[in-house]
């Protein structure tokens, strides 16, 4: 076929044909890029050319292997990812510089490009999603006679070198002819002839096409690593569902826009970090997808279930995994979802990895089930404990206030404190749930870029008296809480202050106490800065059994479920106050 701009591609089309007639489930991600491929088949300046995913295939399947070394049949669906890449061109006119015999002269021509510059990949565990980026790899290394510079990049060097696994294992093969040809030779030759040389070969450098000075080589998942290199073809792996802090898609890019037909693929499965760099990515991807942002080089294939009751639907399962019954068998997803059914700890891990559904952070204390907000409720001129936790005081201050209810059941409402700076300093997807948090009213912010204890005391005392709540005793952690205590006691009294000093032996009985409410839901919370805290908490136990709160990452604040259990420690002391 020849380029058309009104031909369906060829892969796409037969999967589009079987979403239709509903042989395959799709989430609304994938509908949404269906309407985008749609409309560039609708497009007059896009042509479509099959010839490129045609060679791309036929070089896999001649050359390339699975990670054993047995022979490779290309999935389907990398077919419809390859087809996507390579078939899509545009035309440009540019001004281009012609030299003559007296002197040169510029004239107008029409260049064909490239559409795709970017593919993002968002699937289940199990789709051989690092064996796709090993293909792409390959095959530009070998086929472009260009010397191109190509890196793949990884959260470690050693899963990043999982992409060069099966590229290291189809040169030792060297199945079909072309391999066959670049293998031959002795490597140990390097000042006889060139012809008696090999060509392709894997070095400590990584692997080196020798007849165009070509390489793939790993680099560490770091900016200052990536910044600044002029690479051709660029894979990121895992870049959602680990705890990356930098936007490294957005430094390769930079680098890579010195050329003028450059490829990033980014693949990865959902991640258990909320509110990082990743799921501000996700935003602009779900800008793209919805055409509020009209990017037509970024290809997205974003692999999820609608909705959490679809787990219970083997039949849904292909929403998640395209590959699903080919690289990872539906046995191996049902011992999963068995799993997570009895291990609530492994759970929000299963449903992020395995069904691409965003979950709220690692809930290794309380589950998801114990987090979910309970209906509005008010405590109006209500006796009540009060916990602080100041130990970030520098940026983030806590409080929390706990009623004692009928039933052995406790209300439960919070304020927190931070800085415009510190909000200033959140990254997209972060400031986006803070701002949940400021529109509910449990998140206060202060002018400046430092907490003042006093404007807080001032702010605290103010929600303190306009719901009437009744404060008989007062427990917080002495660190950083001097200033707010010394003024607390000085009007309102010393008796109910306990001072609640952090660690296994003060923290694992209430911890443990906590934790039983919580799963009774006897523990009333509605507010969504208290699900995040509490979705948050992760303990560390010892050899004994005795636990404490652990702050994995700075970011993931915890500090009112710490300042609920100050709240706790003093009411258990000061009970008769309560009577």
């Amino acid at each position: 076929m020849a380029l058309s701009n009104t031909a369906i591609p060829k892969y796409y089309g037969e999967f589009r044909e079987k979403v239709i007639s509903g042989e395959i489930p799709v989430c609304k991600e994938i509908a949404l890029e269906m309407n985008r491929i749609d409309s560039l088949i609708e497009n007059p300046g896009v042509y479509y050319d099959d010839k490129a995913v045609n060679g791309f295939i036929a070089y896999c399947e001649n050359e390339m292997t699975l990670t054993d070394g047995t022979d490779l049949s290309l999935l389907e669906s990398f077919k419809l990812w390859a087809e996507q890449v390579f078939c899509w061109f545009y035309y440009v006119e540019r001004s281009v510089y012609e030299p003559g015999p007296r002197g040169g002269r510029y004239v107008r021509k029409t260049i064909k490009k490239r559409l795709i510059k970017k593919q993002y990949l968002i699937v289940g565990r199990g789709a051989a999603k690092s064996l796709y980026l090993s293909y792409i790899q390959s095959y530009f290394q070998n086929v472009d006679t260009t010397t191109t510079h190509q890196i793949t990049t990884a959260p470690t060097m050693k899963q990043a070198d999982e992409v060069m696994s099966p590229i290291r294992t189809a040169i030792t093969r060297a199945r079909g002819p072309l391999f066959k040809f670049l293998t031959e030779g002795s490597i140990r030759n390097t000042t006889g002839s060139k012809a008696t040389r090999v060509k392709l070969i894997s070095t400590k450098k990584g692997v080196e096409n020798l007849l165009t000075n070509s390489l793939i080589e790993v680099r560490p998942m770091t900016i200052d690593k990536l910044q600044g290199l002029r690479c051709k073809i660029a894979t990121i792996d895992e870049w959602l569902s680990g705890d990356v802090r930098e936007d490294v898609v957005g430094a390769i890019e930079q680098g890579a826009s010195k050329l003028d037909d450059y490829l990033i693929i980014a693949v990865s499965s959902e991640g258990t970090i909320r509110n990082s760099i990743g799921d501000t990515i996700k935003l602009e991807l779900q800008d793209i997808l919805r055409g509020d942002y009209p990017n037509p080089h970024v290809s997205i294939w974003h692999y999820k279930l609608d909705d959490v009751k679809e787990v219970a639907d083997p039949s849904m399962w292909l929403k998640a995994n395209p590959n699903l019954g080919k690289t990872v068998t539906y046995e191996t997803y049902q011992l999963d979802v068995e799993r997570a059914e009895k291990v609530p700890a492994a759970r929000n891990d299963i449903l992020a990895k395995r069904f691409g559904i965003p979950m709220e952070g690692y809930t290794y204390f309380f589950t998801y089930d114990e987090t979910l907000p309970h209906r509005s409720k008010t405590f109006w001129s209500l006796p009540c404990a009060l916990g602080a936790d100041l130990s970030q005081g520098d940026d983030f201050g806590a409080f929390t206030f706990m009623f004692p209810l009928k039933g052995d059941m406790y209300g439960v409402k919070t304020r927190c404190y931070i800085t415009t700076l510190t909000l200033m300093k959140l990254p997209g997807a972060a400031r986006a749930k803070y701002e949940t948090f400021i529109q509910e009213g449990s998140l206060i912010i202060m002018e400046g870029t430092v907490l003042d204890m006093m404007e807080v005391y001032d702010d605290l005392e103010d929600h303190i008296i306009r719901n009437s709540y009744d404060v008989r005793c007062f427990g917080f952690d002495p660190y950083n809480a001097q200033e707010f205590v010394k003024r607390w006691e000085e009007e309102n009294g010393p008796y109910g202050i306990e001072k609640v000093i952090q660690g296994m032996r003060t923290e694992s009985v209430p911890l443990g106490e906590l934790k039983i409410l919580a799963e009774q839901r006897l523990l009333l919370f509605d507010e969504e800065l208290m699900v995040y805290a509490m979705g948050n908490c992760i303990t560390l136990e010892d050899t004994n059994g005795n636990r404490k709160l652990y702050k994995k990452r700075r970011e993931q604040k915890i500090d009112a479920v710490s300042a609920l259990m100050d709240a706790y420690i003093a009411y258990k002391i000061n009970k008769d106050a309560f009577i």
